[in-house]
């Protein structure tokens, strides 16, 4: 079996460098949300946060990365 790897590459074009939790559903069409994304961070298998006072918020190349390797990682899980 040959699992393709997404291409996210737009992504890093379409994203903003810091990418605010609050709005990271609405920068991937809902595909991720911030609760799920908070849930993530503090069991640390989110992708890497960059924290200031209340607000929390991801470098895009981060959110890619983390990204590609949570798709990954559901490919493997997923029954085939």
């Amino acid at each position: 079996m040959v699992s393709e790897k997404p291409d996210l590459s737009p992504l890093l074009k379409a994203l903003p460098p810091l990418v605010l939790r609050k709005n990271i559903e609405k920068h991937l069409d809902g595909f991720i949300s911030s609760g799920y994304l908070a849930n993530l961070d503090s069991q640390g298998r989110g992708p890497k946060a960059v924290k200031t006072g209340r607000k929390v918020g991801y470098l895009r190349e981060d959110v890619v990365r983390w990204l590609e390797s949570w798709i990954a990682q559901q490919a493997r899980l997923r029954p085939h």
